[in-house]
């Protein structure tokens, strides 16, 4: 028990982080709804982004802005994986309303956000 208490202790951010990760997989792979799906996607994405941020951080370094003349690399953090956190994000709102303007596209011709109904619908289809 004491292990596991050093553990979250010690590495809070990575262990909310891969929660999180199981918490948005789980939704992907058990809900049919395609909103919930979406939503357990926002959610891992969300996870990985807390997981880079959290691995990019160094205690004790400077932001790297050059303003009192501290021209010592070691004395900043590494703008990188910010910038891929920055990036990650409009990337996912951009996918995020692909994603949300299909399940409407979806909705509008099958009646159902139900992936086994829509599924089943569109095989219906195929046949005929």
């Amino acid at each position: 028990m004491h292990m596991i208490s050093v553990l979250l202790n010690s590495h809070l951010e990575e262990t909310a982080a891969m929660i999180l990760f199981g918490i948005g997989f789980t939704m992907l792979l058990l809900h049919k709804n395609l909103i919930k799906k979406i939503m357990g996607l926002n959610i891992m994405d969300t996870a990985v982004y807390l997981f880079l941020t959290s691995m990019g951080f160094i205690n004790g370094r400077l932001v790297p802005i050059l303003t009192d003349g501290i021209t010592d690399a070691s004395a900043y953090t590494n703008p990188i994986p910010d910038g891929l956190v920055l990036t990650g994000i409009v990337v996912s709102v951009s996918s995020t309303a692909l994603m949300l303007a299909l399940t409407i596209r979806l909705y509008v011709r099958y009646k159902t956000l139900d992936l086994d109904e829509i599924l089943m619908h569109w095989r219906k289809e195929e046949k005929s």
